[in-house]
């Protein structure tokens, strides 16, 4: 009897031994979450392994994190719908010339057509202040703003500022909640962000894509914006998103979306969108909303990226800072001694990555306070007190007072600086004059484009806005001739002189 009890039990101790080694070596249904060895250890952290019917903690608290950033953020976010007016040209109509005799033949004016935008925007404040983008509102003459509980109110512009893209509107209302506005300088480039807005249509409001911060400080996207420094990403941006928010895993203000990169006829998302800092767009909306328009300090050069080939003619060893392509005549760098041709390594004690941070840094300035700059001049290093002014109108564009307009042919031309030919993406050493500006009403809207180059008029070769403007004034006829270089291509066109 005491044998088959000792067996029976030692039959349960192998049997319950089994059940356990094998529930020690064979995992049914398993999911492995995470294994890797840190570097300098032998040993292996093990996998964790979870059966289908456990929760996943790590999934599920990140899809938490966004779902709870949707629900504090889309109240914040708002559709703009601007009624704007669009003069059409006479030409813009198939199969109608765009010549003056044949519409004034007809007694017909210009044409116009009313057009309606949408956009997104963000509210910063609960007194009603809206922050996007300028391209949003700029000309509107009517402009709606639709909250998340679906009511409508009318705007108004408090400020824009086309320099960066940026404005502010106004609605009267209640109840608003502003977004949290956060530290786009503290962003690292793999963070996770969303972006919120009004892709294509009211209808699809208070859309949420999410992507990751791709690149930060991204410069040359928009023609004629002085002020970059976008963030990249590839969270789905679409026309309508302008002027809605990025904001970071913390539910976070961190851009202003505003432009997309595209591919062929596709208007669409590739992958490739930009938005605003919102560190950039703090002291643009502290200005707009307190004074009705931005003013920024003014060193009062025309700074250039301190490329490969400049870097290696000066044996550098660092390819940091900005050069000086030009120094403004009695401006606050002339009067402190700085010179064309001197590289910009520091400004107030922090390094210059190049001429979009130094432009950045010196407009977020205080006006009037005096900056130490550390320059490269030659071989010798030197640090120059310079006292900032309040930047100008006319500097703005070309970073000198020399474009010329001719009423006669409707269009604008100005000497080649490196300037001007970093911003129309032509050589800098091109001889002749550029087309800057294009009267698009004009006949010459018909020929010249702006970044066309203009070397001859008649006979006469042009090195200079001033010899341009003498040659048309001396020309003699009716149509005046023109050799103009467009890309890789150079040709001959007319334009009719009015006399």
């Amino acid at each position: 009897m005491k044998r088959k009890i000792g067996l029976i039990i030692g039959a349960l101790m192998l049997i319950g031994l089994g059940v356990i080694l094998g529930k020690l070596i064979i995992r049914p249904n398993a999911v492995v979450l995470f294994q890797s060895a840190p570097a300098g250890r032998a040993r292996t952290i093990p996998a964790a392994y979870l059966s289908d019917a456990t929760e996943i903690p790590s999934l599920q608290t990140f899809n938490d994190a966004f779902v709870k950033i949707a629900e504090m953020v889309t109240p914040s976010v708002v559709t703009i719908t601007t009624e704007k007016v669009i003069e059409t040209g006479r030409g813009n109509f198939p199969g109608f010339p765009d010549d003056d005799f044949f519409w004034q033949f007809f007694g017909l004016p210009k044409g116009e057509m009313r057009s309606t935008a949408l956009g997104s925007g963000v509210i910063v404040d609960e007194k009603g202040y809206i922050l996007t983008n300028n391209h949003v509102v700029e000309k509107g003459e009517k402009i709606k703003v639709k909250l998340i509980d679906k009511s409508v109110h009318e705007a108004e512009i408090i400020g824009t500022d086309p320099r960066s893209d940026l404005a502010v509107i106004k609605i009267n209302a209640k109840n608003l909640q502003p977004a949290i506005l956060g530290d786009s300088d503290a962003l690292r480039v793999g963070e996770w962000v969303l972006a919120i807005g009004s892709p294509f249509s009211e209808s699809l409001a208070h859309t949420i894509t999410a992507g990751i911060v791709s690149a930060k400080g991204r410069t040359n996207v928009i023609n004629n914006l002085p002020y970059e420094s976008f963030i990249q990403t590839d969270a789905a941006i679409n026309p309508g998103n302008s002027g809605g928010a990025l904001v970071n895993i913390r539910g976070e203000l961190i851009g202003i979306n505003t432009a997309i990169a595209t591919s062929g006829a596709s208007q669409g998302n590739i992958g490739i969108g930009f938005a605003i800092p919102i560190n950039l767009a703090k002291k643009v909306m502290s200005d707009l909303i307190s004074k009705g328009k931005v003013t920024r300090a003014w060193l009062g050069i025309v700074p250039q990226d301190l490329d490969d080939k400049i870097a290696r003619a000066q044996n550098l060893d660092s390819r940091d800072g900005a050069i000086i392509a030009e120094v403004v005549p009695k401006s606050p760098a002339d009067d402190a001694g700085l010179k064309v041709g001197d590289i910009i390594i520091e400004f107030d004690g922090v390094r210059v990555k190049d001429a979009a941070d130094l432009r950045n840094r010196v407009s977020n300035s205080e006006i009037g306070k005096t900056k130490t700059l550390k320059i490269l001049r030659g071989k010798k290093e030197l640090a120059i007190n310079v006292k900032l002014g309040e930047l100008p109108e006319i500097v703005e564009r070309t970073g000198k007072p020399s474009e010329r307009t001719t009423g006669k042919l409707g269009f604008t031309v100005d000497d080649i600086s490196p300037y001007l030919a970093r911003q129309f993406n032509i050589n800098p050493d091109e001889s002749g004059v550029l087309v800057t500006r294009v009267d698009q009403s004009s006949n010459a809207a018909q020929v010249l484009r702006p970044g066309d180059i203009i070397k001859r008029v008649g006979d006469r070769e042009i090195k200079s806005a001033k010899e341009f403007q003498e040659a048309v004034d001396n020309y003699k006829g009716d149509l005046l001739l023109l050799l103009i270089k467009r890309g890789d291509a150079t040709f001959f066109e007319t334009l009719e002189l009015k006399k």
